[in-house]
Order: structure tokens, then sequence, then C-alpha cells
């Protein structure tokens, strides 16, 4: 007895309430953490949200300012085939704007305008770093769809590292899952995180389905903006063949050490390229660039991207003889 009068006079009065109680007051206090939360977000991130609209009405989508001086980030679908000239921005208030097109790049779903500087400086979002995001981690996606601005929808990162291909038919790698609702005019605004720090950009979800929104990471995007920028293109290593998938027997795999059952036979090559000029032929097989295996056009793409132009890349190739193979390797640098 003198245990148990010892123990509730440490407790003090808590241990006596029903649980429920306490446990209804403790999520209550969450809940009213979380609201102030996503409001903060909304606060100072909504002013920098825009939509973004073709003069003919044939797109639609939402974008926002990284730059107090009118640069704005959006998806390079949302633009379409619309030149800077037939291109319009809405401020959240209501002015309307015609834009510049500054530059885009679709293997990544990126594009950038400019709308004209004000008396007084853009409300603007700045980048996070998208590599400090974490499964479960808390984030805002801000839209301007259909023209109603600041739609707010929030959620938790659900996975991290995903591929997702773009319009262009290229893989885009590092995409952020998330469960947001996103709606089509969502496309192009900003994923937020708790600091009020923009660390992705949406853009997609999956048709028929619930809780699968994908965003392009912030890191992608800073790479991005930098290369548009300073170039008006992103430049990355051309290296002339393009090419499809083909099984590779388990014979050859296991006597030239393959570590996929597939490689990337070359389809068709430019005369002028790097690869021609290095000595690799149509209808080879190649297996591994740069020490990387590559069982398909997208592994070998993923490889390239990494690379500027002018940078050295090693290729490994089968040669198809008659009766055998021979295992070749090549020297090159990206065009």
């Amino acid at each position: 007895m003198r245990h148990a009068a010892a123990a509730l006079r440490h407790c003090g009065r808590d241990a006596l309430r029903p649980l429920g109680r306490r446990f209804s007051s403790e999520g209550t206090d969450a809940l009213d953490a979380y609201s102030r939360v996503v409001t903060n977000v909304v606060d100072t991130v909504g002013p920098a949200v825009v939509a973004v609209k073709h003069k003919d009405g044939r797109g639609q989508g939402s974008g926002f300012i990284f730059s107090s001086d009118g640069y704005i980030l959006t998806n390079d679908h949302v633009l379409g085939d619309a030149s800077g000239s037939e291109i319009m921005v809405s401020l959240t208030d209501d002015t309307v704007l015609q834009a510049e097109l500054v530059g885009r790049d679709p293997p990544t779903d990126v594009g950038i305008l400019r709308i004209p500087s004000r008396s007084r400086p853009l409300p603007a979002v700045e980048l996070g770093d998208s590599t400090k995001l974490r499964v479960g981690q808390l984030v805002v996606a801000i839209g301007n769809p259909l023209g109603y601005a600041s739609s707010v929808s929030s959620g938790v990162v659900s996975a991290l590292g995903r591929s997702l291909r773009s319009q262009s038919g290229r893989l885009v790698d590092n995409i952020i899952q998330t469960d947001t609702a996103i709606n089509p005019g969502n496309s192009g605004g900003p994923l937020v995180d708790a600091n009020c720090k923009a660390v992705g950009m949406n853009t997609a979800i999956v048709a028929g389905s619930q809780g699968l929104a994908f965003a392009v990471p912030s890191n992608t995007l800073s790479f991005v903006v930098s290369q548009l920028m300073q170039f008006g293109r992103v430049k990355r290593g051309y290296f002339g063949i393009y090419g499809g998938v083909r099984p590779v027997q388990r014979e050859l795999q296991q006597r030239y050490g393959l570590q996929l059952p597939t490689v990337v036979q070359v389809a068709g090559m430019d005369p002028e390229g790097p690869a021609v000029r290095a000595g690799i032929l149509e209808g080879d097989l190649i297996v591994a660039a740069d020490d990387q295996h590559t069982g398909s056009m997208d592994d070998l793409w993923r490889i390239l991207s990494q690379r500027p132009p002018g940078a050295p890349l090693s290729v490994r190739v089968l040669r198809p003889v008659p009766g055998s193979m021979q295992l070749k390797s090549y020297s090159l640098r990206l065009a």
C-alpha cells in the first residue's frame, strides 16, 4: 500500500484522469500544431503561387515565383507548344501579365518564365534542400488550379528516389512521392516543407489512383535553373546513338560477367557523333558505360545526364561476329 500511495503522489492527479480525455487533449494539441504549420506555409508561400495559362485557353497549370525580380518555375508540360508571347500569368491579386519564356527542359519537365518587374519586389519562394527530406515528413502542396488561388493540400512524403517518365520519354530520377491530393491544375505548383521552403515542384498524378502524387525535387530544380539561366538550355553529354533492349543468354552473362539479363543494342547512330568517331558500330551491344551496367536506354541516359559535354566516357560493347562475340572497350569524349 505504501508503494501504491507513493506512486499516486508521484503521478499526481493526471494519473486519475480518464485515458480517453487525456489522449483527446493531446490529440487536439497535435491537430492545432499541424494546422498552425499548414496555415503558416500558406500565408508565407501562397502569395508567390501563380496561375499559368495559354492565351487561347488550351492549357492551364500553376507556377511559383522563385526570384523577387519575376522569375517563375512551372512544368514544361504546362507550357505545351506555346511561345513566350502566348503565355499569361495571373498573380494572387488578380493581376494578369504576359510572360517571357526563359527556357525549358522537357527531360525534367521544368520550364522557366519571367514576368515584368514591379515597383515593389515580388513575393518569392526559396528553394530548399530535397536531400534532407525523410519519408513521413509533412509537406504542403499549393497550386492555382482553374484560377482558384492558393488551393492547398497537405500530406506526407511517401517515398523518395522514385523514377518517373516525363512526357519527353526520358526517365526522371530522384522523384518525390507524396500522398497529397493533387489536381491537374496544381501541376507546376510548389511542394513545401514546414520551414516554408520549396522542396519540390508538383508534376504528376497517377490517373485512377488515390494517394499517388509526384514532385520534381528541389535539387534537380536548382541544377536546371542554373543551366537554363546561364545557357538557355541544359547542357548534357551527347553520345550519338539510339537503341533498344536486347535480352542476353545466360551463357553470355556468365562468360562476360554481365550483371543484367539485357543490354542496349545500337540501332542507329549520328554519323558525326562521338560514338561513331570512337569506332562503335551499329548492331554493337553496349554492356557498360563508365563501369556501370546498361540494361536499357534509361540506364544509358541516366549515366549520360550526369556528365557535361566534353566529359570522358568509357564504353564496353559486345560485337557479334560469325559464330561468336567479341568484347571491346572504347574511350571517347561526349559532345
